[in-house]
């Protein structure tokens, strides 16, 4: 299954944000801790590197990601020009607290009070961008749900004195390169279920708690990794927690058990890469590539 993805008031909203970011002197990327590079838009890239703005990398969720995994991050990003980045979660007010003072050390020339420091927060969907802003305005004035593209249009207040900050919809962009990167961020709820099989998306995540966190899916589910694959896992599940249709296993249901239990955390905490993964992925691709 290649997963895609791209509603139309996303094409409207990238010409917006193209807009906007002429107006603005740090980008505040809100990322997903648990696939932070899969949940980097690449038009983002683009956009900032055209109007050479700097940007802070907010790794949101990180309550919720392998802390190991989430320093790896916080390392590799620290190395690129341009670039801060934070791990922190939007919900908790003293976290989102951080991130006015650090894009200041990214825009040193707007630290005279003379013009105000103006911030724009870009994401992909569902990544905690109208969290952040609530916390950051002390007040709820983004909508916030559990289901992407929530936010369908641009919003800018006042930060405080000599801050300004602008919200924008989730973007994500018209051909997701990598089929991992789809599942990912199906995984993670940043892509309509309407686009995606969950089943299949569950397969993909077991495939990965096999590799990396065997230990969590037997404590979760009282079950024997070793002996399974990944679509055993699922068949586990549905086992386990009693998902019957018809005398048959429900893998329907027991696929959003999975999927639940790892958006919120209740498996623990788990990222889906890491540099040294994203590092192999890529030159897979490569080899890939090159041999077609």
């Amino acid at each position: 299954m290649t997963i895609q993805w791209f509603p139309g008031h996303m094409a409207a909203a990238r010409r917006k944000v193209a807009e906007t970011l002429a107006r603005t002197d740090v980008v505040i990327e809100v990322l997903d801790a648990r696939c932070p590079e899969a949940s980097s838009n690449p038009l983002i890239r683009e956009l900032r590197a055209a109007r050479q703005r700097p940007v802070l990398r907010v790794l949101n969720k990180a309550d919720l990601a392998d802390p190991a995994a989430t320093a790896a991050w916080l390392d590799t990003y620290a190395q690129q020009p341009g670039v801060k980045a934070v791990a922190l979660s939007c919900k908790k007010p003293g976290d989102a607290a951080k991130i006015p003072g650090l894009c200041r050390q990214l825009a040193p020339h707007r630290n005279d009070n003379t013009k105000p420091l103006r911030m724009m927060i870009l994401g992909i969907p569902n990544v905690g961008k109208s969290t952040l802003m609530n916390a950051l305005l002390k007040r709820r004035i983004a909508a916030v749900g559990d289901e992407p593209a929530v936010t369908r249009q641009q919003q800018s207040f006042d930060l405080g004195p000599g801050m300004t900050i602008t919200d924008t919809p989730g973007l994500l962009w018209p051909k997701i390169e990598f089929d991992a990167d789809g599942f990912m961020l199906a995984a993670c709820h940043a892509i309509g279920r309407n686009a995606v099989i969950d089943e299949e998306v569950a397969v993909f995540l077991a495939g990965i708690l096999l590799e990396r966190y065997p230990a969590l899916l037997a404590a979760r589910y009282r079950i024997e990794p070793a002996k399974l694959d990944a679509v055993g896992v699922v068949e586990a599940v549905a086992k386990r927690r009693g998902c019957l249709r018809q005398g048959e296993f429900d893998l329907e249901k027991a696929a959003l058990i999975l999927l639940t239990d790892f958006r919120s955390g209740a498996l623990g905490r788990i990222s889906l890469e890491t540099p040294a993964s994203r590092a192999a992925m890529l030159a897979r691709q490569t080899l890939e590539t090159t041999a077609s």
